[in-house]
């Protein structure tokens, strides 16, 4: 399909592809609003975020939309788990480190993390946040300070500024002009945007 694109469109293909980081993932724990969670799966194209977990243990799989997502739905793959241990094992096993945003005593604070490692990070509900199985199974926990009065804020503003903290850290160590791929996984996924 490569040759039916344009030169610019196959070049905007190709550049976006080669700037995805694999070794930044994010779950989103039943979040119930499928605003919010088109809302960050256009966070999650902009920043290189190539794939995402969908953990919904009782809220029912959202619906992504192509409008709310401005069609970031169909750059970032899905992948979806109804149990946290099948979730967490797959990214354990695939060299992940798992941490959940959670306001708690023993949280770290986010800007102390060092996003250029192998991460997941774990967005939980609007209302409830993060389950107690997801707390009690992430390798660490990790709260936004913030100086207002209001100590929280909108899933999908919370999940905007932690991954552009993740891609500053990720441009000041050069990880984005390196390929995390091998050619062959990048052609591979260049020839499935242009079929897209």
């Amino acid at each position: 399909m490569r040759k039916f694109k344009t030169d610019k469109r196959l070049e905007k293909i190709m550049k976006a592809a080669s700037f995805r980081q694999p070794s930044l993932h994010l779950v989103l724990e039943n979040i119930h609003d499928p605003h919010n969670v088109s809302a960050i799966f256009r966070t999650c194209d902009s920043v290189g975020i190539p794939k995402v977990s969908l953990l919904y243990t009782f809220e029912k799989f959202p619906k992504v939309s192509r409008i709310s997502s401005a069609s970031a739905n169909k750059w970032v793959e899905k992948e979806r788990f109804t149990s946290t241990d099948e979730c967490f094992d797959k990214l354990r096993a695939e060299g992940y480190t798992i941490y959940a945003s959670m306001l708690a005593e023993d949280a770290v604070d986010f800007y102390d993390i060092d996003f250029t490692k192998k991460i997941a990070i774990v967005m939980g509900n609007e209302h409830r946040g993060i389950s107690e199985d997801v707390a009690k199974k992430a390798d660490h926990v990790f709260y936004i300070p913030m100086h207002g009065m209001i100590q929280s804020l909108n899933v999908s503003v919370a999940t905007a500024v932690i991954l552009f903290e993740a891609k500053r850290q990720r441009l000041l160590k050069g990880m984005y002009p390196t390929k995390e791929m091998s050619n062959a996984e990048l052609d591979k996924l260049i020839d499935e945007w242009c079929d897209k």
